[in-house]
């Protein structure tokens, strides 16, 4: 019986040994290959079922992406703020071995500017060409 159990915690042992080392971490290369073009687009020029699916998740922060078969759209959006004058930088833009990396920045309004009262859910969309890459957001 206690040769058993000997047998059967060793044979957890190896399990446990042989799962951890079969986990491999994913790739996370970040060299970063080049900058991308962009295009930051206005709402009249958003292709209509994209208008649709931010209209639909404004409401609360969001980031999404939407091709065609052309373009890449990149989105962030960052909910609802409770005045205007919300700018959206889009610090970088850069493409790496396995994805694409976007990294913006929520730009409050100063504290000369006169805000616009009443609610606003600023967002970004970029379009670039169509990449058949992962969108990384950081």
């Amino acid at each position: 019986m206690r040769r058993h159990r000997i047998l059967a915690l060793l044979l957890m042992i190896l399990i446990t040994v042989f799962g951890i080392a079969g986990c491999k971490a994913e790739d996370t290369d970040v060299k970063k290959l080049k900058d991308l073009e962009f295009t930051v687009v206005e709402d009249a020029d958003l292709p209509g079922e994209l208008k649709e699916i931010i209209d639909g998740k404004k409401e609360k922060p969001f980031k999404l992406t939407y091709s065609n078969n052309d373009n890449l759209y990149i989105v962030v959006g960052y909910g609802q703020q409770n005045s205007g004058g919300y700018s959206i930088a889009v610090d970088e833009l850069y493409l790496t071995s396995n994805a694409i990396y976007i990294d913006t920045n929520l730009i409050g309004p100063s504290q000369e500017d006169v805000a616009a009262q009443g609610v606003t859910y600023p967002y970004v969309v970029v379009k670039i060409e169509f990449m058949d890459k992962r969108v990384v957001f950081e």
